[in-house]
């Protein structure tokens, strides 16, 4: 899911012996065990450095955070590394890309310290390669300070309204290729219109869709509610978004404007896991613990902007305020793993041929 702030990070803090286990992986019997975790994620990954640097006083690991584009992107590397992984461990898979890297075995099983205290309906993989670190919805935002103003249309209020001539050119979404929000975008209107998907697509395509390869082009560029040059009123982003509006706001906004277009979400749910022949598993594990924390999980909200996976976790008032935790779709994994291949070649056929 996507954030705003610390890309990657390297920290350097004094190390300890606590925690250091063997290494495995590539490591000869004559190495030292590894003392750095390399976690594997997508760019707009964030995490606050004195919460890592806690981490790194706890376990005696530190972290080098590799960033590999968004969330398709980065599993795709995953896959393509997995003879000679580069990193420990992984986090930023979901559950719309789950089965891709399930059915190539690029993960360790692994549970991790605090499990029981995510809600079951989150732990998709009952063989525990993969850990639930946090879920949201992806949704269709809008401009509230766009719609209704100047002679512009009022905001749309469904899935269907998105195709109207009133929105016309208005609407910019992620690839489903590349992206993991343009791909639960994707399958938010398959578990809408069933059989007659393809359809609406070509409608919203007619309707002059653009589609950009990533999160941060859409939101960040496209999208008129960035403050920059965007023109499109419309994005595929998250439900919590209205939070962020007023927190990157610096103050000058008490409210959003920032709203969530009901009946166009998707539930998503992130996990982390170690990687199969990195080189530090036992530092992989203890940072998958790690983010199972009280620490951890409550800065996720104001970090990555989507809800923390440990029950009960705390949550910023402006969270509480803001952020929506709409109606939304979902679909069973082994049901995308069977058809996702399938379903984006006739994405591609219907909207970018």
């Amino acid at each position: 899911m996507k954030a705003r702030g610390l890309l990657a990070i390297v920290l350097t803090g004094a190390l300890v012996a606590a925690g250091c286990g063997s290494s495995g992986g590539k490591a000869s019997a004559s190495k030292p065990p590894s003392k750095t975790v390399v976690l594997m994620t997508y760019d707009s990954f964030a995490v606050s450095k004195s919460v890592l640097a806690d981490f790194t006083r706890e376990t005696g690991f530190k972290v080098r955070i590799l960033t590999t584009g968004d969330a398709g992107q980065l599993v795709s590397a995953a896959l393509q590394a997995r003879t000679h992984p580069e990193a420990d461990a992984l986090f930023g898979i979901d559950n719309t890309l789950l089965t891709r890297a399930l059915d190539d075995n690029i993960f360790e099983r692994y549970t991790a310290k605090g499990l029981s205290t995510v809600p079951a309906k989150l732990q998709l993989d009952r063989e525990h390669h993969v850990t639930p670190i946090d879920s949201g919805e992806v949704c269709v935002n809008d401009d509230l300070a766009w719609f209704g103003h100047k002679g512009h249309p009022p905001a749309p209020k469904s899935l269907s309204d998105l195709a109207k001539p009133s929105y016309k050119k208005l609407m910019v979404i992620e690839s489903p290729l590349t992206s993991s929000p343009g791909l639960a975008f994707m399958l938010t209107t398959i578990a809408a219109y069933g059989n007659d998907w393809t359809k609406y697509w070509k409608s919203l395509r007619a309707n002059g869709v653009r589609v950009d390869d990533s999160w941060d082009a859409a939101y960040d560029t496209d999208f008129t509610a960035s403050g920059k040059s965007g023109d499109r009123p419309l994005v595929v982003s998250y439900a919590t978004d209205p939070a962020a509006d007023v927190v990157f706001s610096g103050g000058k906004k008490t409210t959003p404007t920032v709203g969530v277009v009901q009946g166009t979400c998707f539930a998503q749910v992130e996990f982390a896991a170690v990687l199969r022949g990195g080189n530090n598993p036992t530092g992989a594990k203890a940072l998958i613990d790690f983010m199972l924390t009280k620490e951890y999980q409550e800065g996720i909200p104001l970090q990555n902007y989507v809800y923390p996976a440990v029950r009960g976790t705390k949550l910023p008032s402006v969270f509480t305020r803001f952020a929506e935790q709409p109606p939304a779709y979902s679909m069973d994994v082994n049901t995308i793993g069977a058809n996702r291949n399938h379903w984006l070649d006739e994405w591609t056929q219907t909207v970018l041929h």
